[in-house]
């Protein structure tokens, strides 16, 4: 296992880390407990050293499950992060009642690596005035987290503007070959590693999508001078970034477990020459092939009177047809657009069909006739 080290943290970390928001499940829906501690406790005595959960994954059974599996020494040899639910706090008091009963669940007094959960906008806006980080900065202070950092889900400008907002000691951002210009992207994995960062990268394979055998996709990973799968190409890509401390795997049966920790062994940054950089390119250009609606997200379409979000509506079906992955699409679809984020629903199948939209597409994109095409794709 390959180590690396964050300018701000006392620790050498795992270039993987476990994350344990897709573990092996039972057919009654439960977390398959003796399977998923077999494969974690597997990752840990090969070298695994950083944990990631969080209090909502597996319906909120995730913490509960990686407290049991941490157990018989095992919580000493790790580094355990969890996260912030910012969504459910309403008040300063509410951010030390998870956090104590997350210590609780996780059957530790303490977290090494605490995060701000999946900031967007009105997560940040709301977190602020109830002095977020002066909660973080009583945590350290008291023992209870060892480092503060967030997850991020927004754009950019808002990303820049969080990491100048107070001495984070890591932040966690989605990071792949496909995703260099999506949310943060590798200007804000540049920026933050700047202001000394550690970086932790979330959905290094875009949710298993990358990993998918596409006939021509696969052509073009074959053109290679060497043989990896396209697992391998993806984290690879990942890991030849210097500024990236951890990538984090979800990893949900035990073959990918072995798998990635044979990877990692061999994840040094700036090792990929020129030619295998330039063989992404080429992989990425095949993906664009199979993109659906040609939308630059530049939501010149928005606010839409009806409440689309027609870019992300875009976005999802792009996804589905481009990484062959409907299911996969149709649960973010649903997650995304459902409002349980936003609080708002934001599908496709409220268009009323006014045509507003169609003025402003600087693409002349025939948008109502697209969202149709995404209402029948997803059903509404």
């Amino acid at each position: 296992m390959l180590y690396r080290s964050m300018k701000k943290a006392n620790s050498r970390l795992s270039i993987l880390g476990f994350g344990c928001m897709r573990l092996p499940m039972k057919e009654n829906g439960q977390i398959d407990e003796l399977h998923a501690t077999k494969m974690l406790r597997y990752a840990i005595d090969k070298g695994v050293n950083y944990v990631d959960t969080a209090y909502i994954y597996h319906n909120n059974e995730s913490e509960p499950f990686v407290g049991r599996a941490l157990q018989d020494g095992y919580r000493e040899k790790v580094n355990l992060a969890t996260k912030l639910p910012s969504w459910m706090i309403k008040s300063r008091e509410d951010m030390d009642k998870y956090l104590n009963e997350q210590l609780k669940r996780l059957q530790t007094d303490h977290i090494d690596f605490y995060l701000v959960h999946g900031l967007m906008r009105q997560f940040w806006d709301k977190l602020r005035p109830l002095k977020v980080t002066e909660f973080l900065d009583d945590a350290i202070n008291d023992g209870r987290i060892g480092y503060a950092g967030f997850s991020f889900h927004d754009e950019l400008g808002l990303f820049k503007e969080i990491v100048d907002a107070y001495d984070w000691d890591f932040c966690q951002i989605q990071y792949n070959f496909m995703d260099e210009g999506y949310q943060a992207g590798t200007e804000g994995l540049k920026y933050a590693a700047g202001k000394g960062l550690g970086i932790v990268v979330m959905e290094p394979l875009r949710g298993g999508m990358l990993s998918k055998e596409i006939p021509a996709i696969g052509d073009t990973w074959k053109s290679a001078p060497v043989t990896r799968s396209p697992t391998e190409w993806a984290l690879r890509w990942v890991w030849n970034h210097p500024e990236v401390t951890v990538v984090l795997s979800g990893m949900s049966d035990w073959e990918q477990v072995v798998e990635n920790i044979a990877y990692a062994n061999k994840g040094v940054s700036d090792s990929l020459s020129q030619t295998e950089l330039d063989l992404f390119e080429r992989v990425k250009a095949e993906y664009g092939k199979r993109m659906k609606v040609p939308c630059t997200g530049c939501k010149y379409c928005m606010p839409c009177p009806s409440g689309v979000s027609i870019p992300e509506c875009f976005e999802l079906y792009n996804t589905a047809c481009m990484f062959d992955a409907p299911e996969v699409a149709k649960f973010n679809y649903n997650i995304v657009l459902g409002g349980m984020l936003s609080g708002k629903p934001e599908f496709a199948s409220q268009c009323q069909e006014c045509g507003e939209c169609l003025e402003k597409c600087p693409q002349k994109l025939p948008i109502r006739d697209r969202l149709k095409e995404v209402v029948k794709y997803f059903g509404k």
